[in-house]
């Protein structure tokens, strides 16, 4: 009879970690993977992406006005489009909110592109910040549907 005790006893010790302490576990550690697979590939996307644009926005002032420093500008631009790359590389997923921000970057490249043809001819820059405005609205499109979980 104490076998019997003991046994349900250790059935019920358990069913009860299985109830309620797994769930609880997943809850602190991010939740199930389904979710956590679909916020992070967004998230982080979006994250990667802001990064770029950051990266961006913090150094342009230096090459707004000529005369231009060309190893500065090929230094800068270089980690620019590393950062472009790995927003890419992140935002390899299906979800609208990578499919915004990878927009966003190929926008973001195409500005870098522009500046760089602006830099080496010596025209005038023109609407570079209303092109970065638009990139910035779109990245924040993308965190908006990130959050929705879409």
């Amino acid at each position: 009879m104490d076998r019997i005790i003991k046994l349900l006893i250790a059935a019920a010790i358990v069913f009860a970690a299985w109830k309620y302490a797994v769930p609880w576990v997943k809850a602190k550690a991010g939740g199930s993977g389904a979710e956590t697979a679909v916020e992070g590939g967004g998230a982080s996307c979006v994250r990667s992406a802001e990064r770029a644009s950051e990266a961006w926005g913090s150094g342009l002032g230096r090459f707004t006005n000529p005369p231009y420093d060309p190893g500065a500008w090929s230094t800068f631009r270089g980690n620019v489009e590393s950062r472009i790359n790995a927003a890419e590389a992140d935002c390899d997923c299906r979800a609208e909110s990578c499919t915004k921000a990878r927009e966003a970057m190929r926008d973001l490249r195409a500005l870098v592109s522009d500046l760089d043809s602006t830099i080496r001819t010596g025209s005038s820059a023109s609407d570079f910040v209303q092109r970065q405005e638009a990139i910035d609205n779109r990245i924040n499109e993308a965190g908006d549907l990130a959050r929705a979980g879409k």
